[in-house]
């Protein structure tokens, strides 16, 4: 897709928006980083780092800025158990394409579960409850192919085996060809190699394009499946 086609191509601080750097989130060096110089997006953009680095609140901001329902779903979701996610959407100012479509999908896997509640109560559709976690998950995927735009999906492994992140990785490649978005935080090595995806290291650094061999995630995985050993016999 060309750049100036994406429903998404560059985030940054609204300028009449500033929010203060010494108030969480913009502490943290990977937020500090997109108020700063801003974030510019590919067709598909995915986010790898720790725990604590940043990658939800981002995905989760720009998500709720472009207008998706912070807890999951599409812009006619409108389902909110409680609040936990930041103010950082407010401050930020999008920068689409022309023309571009201005819907799209969010997959937050931690607030899933009352979103599959809320879908349940005003669908007539097979209840996403009656399947396994990462069932419901592919099937929420599946049935939203053809909602074209920005797909969001913060850490969508949680839920899904080693074969279950290959499916997504199929769903997610079909959704790239048709012309839709994606950005994707993850701990996976598999979600990670997305074709085609712009790969940003999130840490203590900020934010840092790196290629998927250099990925600290990917180095880590295939030493421990090496010899499981050598990771094993340093834990207390």
């Amino acid at each position: 897709m060309e750049l100036n086609r994406l429903p998404l191509r560059r985030v940054e601080e609204h300028p009449l928006a500033p929010l203060p750097r010494d108030r969480w989130p913009a502490d943290v060096p990977a937020v500090t980083q997109l108020l700063e110089t801003g974030l510019d997006l590919d067709a598909a953009t995915v986010l790898v780092g720790p725990n604590g680095a940043g990658k939800s609140t981002l995905v989760e901001a720009i998500a709720e800025a472009f207008g998706l329902n912070p807890e999951g779903g599409t812009q006619n979701v409108r389902h909110e158990t409680r609040r936990t996610s930041s103010e950082l959407h407010e401050h930020l100012q999008l920068v689409r394409g022309a023309g571009a479509p201005r819907s799209g999908v969010h997959l937050r896997a931690e607030s899933m579960y009352g979103v599959f509640t809320y879908l349940e109560s005003v669908s007539r559709g097979p209840s996403l409850h009656r399947m396994s976690h990462g069932e419901a998950f592919l099937a929420f995927c599946r049935e939203r192919a053809g909602v074209p735009g920005l797909w969001v999906l913060d850490e969508p492994e949680s839920a899904l085996s080693f074969e279950g992140c290959l499916d997504l990785l199929a769903q997610l490649r079909v959704l790239l060809e048709s012309g839709s978005q994606v950005l994707l935080s993850t701990h996976s090595p598999v979600l990670a190699a997305l074709p085609g995806a712009r790969i940003l290291a999130v840490d203590d650094r900020g934010l840092t394009e790196t290629d998927y061999d250099e990925l600290e995630l990917v180095q880590h995985h295939r030493r421990f499946l090496a010899d499981p050993q050598r990771y094993l016999r340093h834990l207390g």
